[in-house]
C-alpha cells in the first residue's frame, strides 16, 4: 500500500505503527516456509506423506468460541445495512456508552489483526461480520475461509502478503510439534487459555527460512502430535449434501473444506475420502476481487449529514408522488363534477316530464268524467293501462336517477375529505424538511 494515502489520513501513525508492530511479532522465516508447503488443490499442508490442517474444532478450541451452531454461520447478507449505519451502531453515536469503546478496540482487532487486507486500515466488508456477532454469528469459519483462501492466493502467485490471521495459524502449526505425554487437566478449566500457554511458552527466532524447509521435507509422521493436547473430543462437521466435504462462507469469498483428510488430528483412523468438487469450490464476491480501492472512514458529522440528506431525498420523492397524486385527485373531482351537473340536467327533465305525465293524466281522467261515449270500455281501459305503465317507467327512471346522484355526493364528499387529509399531509412533510 502506498505511503502516501496513509499519511493523507488523520491521526493514522499511532495505528499504523501497533499494526506494523504486529505484523513483525510472527516468525516471518517459519511463515514463508510454510506457505511453500500448502497443497491447494485439497486446502491443506502437504509435508511428504504428512498432511495437516487447521480444523474448525481446533480454531474453536484456541479461540475458546461455544460449539457452532450450523444456523448461526456467517453468510454474506444480500440486503445488509449500509456502512454508515454498521458504524453508527458499532461506534456507538446514538448511545454511546463504555461498552461500545470496547466494540470499537474489538473491531479494530478483527479488522487490523484476524482480517489485514489493508494495513493500517479496517476493511468495510469486516464491519459486516463484526455488526452480526451479536447474534451469536460464529466468527471461526470465516477465519478459516480467509484463511484457506489467502493460502491459496499466495500459492498461485508464488509470492504476496498473507490476508490473514498469521500469529493464529502459527500457535495451531506450534500445537502439532509440542510433543507431550499426557493430557493436562487444565484443559478442562474454564479458565484455560492454550493460546496464552502458547505465547507463554519460549521459542527461536533465528532459524532460517532454508531451515524450515529442509526440516519439513523431511518430516516423518513420528515428528507430529498428531492430536493437539488443549483438543478435546467432539462432534465434527464433515459433510454437506451429498459431498464429503463443506464450504466455507468467508467475508470476501468461499472455500472448500475438507476434514475427512486429517482425521489422525482426531486420533481416527485415517482414510481417503472423495473430495470431488473441493477444488472447484473456490470463489470471490463480486467486486472483492480487488483490494486497492481505499477510503477514509466518515467523521460523526459526514455520517450524520449523509443520514440527513438521505432521509430528505426521500422526502422529496414521497412530496412528488403526493403532488401528483393531488393534480389526478383534481382531475377526478372535476370529472365528477361534470358527471354530476349532467345528472341533474337529467334528474330535472326527468321530473319534468313526470309533471307532465300527471298533468296528461288527471286531463285524461276529467275527460273521462265529463264525455264518456265515443270510445269502448275496452278502449279506455286499455288508454289507461298504457298510460299507467309510463307513468311506472318514469317513477323507476327517476328513482334511479336520485339513487345516482345520491352516490355521486357520497363520492363528491369522501374526494373533498381526501383532499383535506392530503393537504394536511403535504403541510406536514413541507415542516419536517424546513
Amino acid at each position: 500500500m502506498k505511503k502516501g494515502f496513509l499519511d493523507r489520513v488523520e491521526d493514522n501513525a499511532a495505528v499504523r505503527t501497533w499494526v506494523e508492530m504486529t505484523q513483525r511479532e510472527k516468525d516471518k522465516h517459519l511463515f514463508r516456509a510454510l506457505a511453500q508447503f500448502w497443497n491447494q488443490a485439497y486446502s491443506c499442508f502437504t509435508f511428504g506423506k504428512v498432511d495437516l490442517m487447521p480444523t474448525i474444532d481446533e480454531y474453536m478450541a484456541l479461540l475458546r468460541c461455544s460449539k457452532i451452531l450450523v444456523d448461526k454461520v456467517y453468510s454474506k447478507a444480500v440486503n445488509a445495512p449500509t456502512f454508515s449505519k454498521r458504524l453508527i451502531n458499532i461506534t456507538g453515536m446514538t448511545h454511546p456508552d463504555a461498552r461500545k469503546k470496547v466494540d470499537v478496540f474489538a473491531l479494530s482487532i478483527y479488522g487490523l489483526v484476524v482480517f489485514p487486507k489493508t494495513l493500517g486500515h479496517v476493511d468495510e466488508t469486516v464491519t459486516d461480520l463484526f455488526d452480526r456477532l451479536e447474534k451469536r454469528v460464529t466468527p471461526v469459519p470465516v477465519i478459516l475461509a480467509e484463511t484457506f483462501r489467502s493460502l491459496n492466493a499466495c500459492w498461485r502467485a508464488g509470492e504476496g502478503r498473507f490476508i490473514g490471521c498469521a500469529q493464529l495459524l502459527l500457535a495451531w502449526f506450534h500445537s502439532h510439534f509440542w510433543k507431550v505425554d499426557k493430557v493436562s487437566y487444565r484443559v478442562f478449566s474454564e479458565s484455560y487459555s492454550p493460546l496464552k500457554e502458547i505465547v507463554a511458552t519460549p521459542r527461536r527466532d533465528d532459524v532460517s527460512e532454508e531451515k524450515w524447509i529442509v526440516i519439513f521435507q523431511n518430516l516423518q509422521e513420528e515428528d507430529i502430535e498428531w492430536r493437539a493436547p488443549w483438543l478435546l473430543p467432539d462432534e465434527i462437521l464433515y459433510w454437506c449434501g451429498d459431498f464429503d466435504w463443506v464450504p466455507l462462507i468467508g467475508i470476501w469469498g468461499a472455500i472448500g473444506y475438507a476434514p475427512l483428510l486429517v482425521l489422525k488430528q482426531y486420533r481416527s483412523r485415517q482414510f481417503v475420502p472423495a473430495t470431488q468438487g473441493l477444488a472447484e469450490c473456490e470463489f470471490w464476491y463480486r467486486g472483492d476481487v480487488d483490494g486497492g480501492a481505499l477510503r477514509v472512514v466518515p467523521t460523526e458529522l459526514e455520517i450524520i449529514k449523509q443520514d440527513f440528506e438521505r432521509r430528505s431525498a426521500e422526502l422529496e420523492k414521497i412530496i412528488e408522488q403526493m403532488e401528483e397524486e393531488k393534480v389526478n385527485l383534481r382531475l377526478d373531482v372535476d370529472v365528477q363534477k361534470l358527471e354530476a351537473d349532467k345528472l341533474r340536467k337529467g334528474k330535472n327533465k326527468a321530473e319534468e316530464e313526470l309533471d307532465s305525465l300527471k298533468a296528461n293524466y288527471k286531463k285524461l281522467r276529467l275527460s273521462m268524467r265529463t264525455a264518456g261515449h265515443g270510445k269502448t270500455l275496452e278502449q279506455w281501459c286499455e288508454e289507461i293501462r298504457e298510460e299507467t305503465n309510463r307513468s311506472d317507467r318514469w317513477e323507476r327512471k327517476f328513482q334511479e336517477v336520485q339513487a345516482q346522484n345520491e352516490a355521486l355526493e357520497k363520492r363528491l364528499s369522501e374526494s373533498q375529505k381526501e383532499k383535506g387529509e392530503l393537504k394536511d399531509r403535504v403541510v406536514e412533510l413541507e415542516g419536517s424538511l424546513r
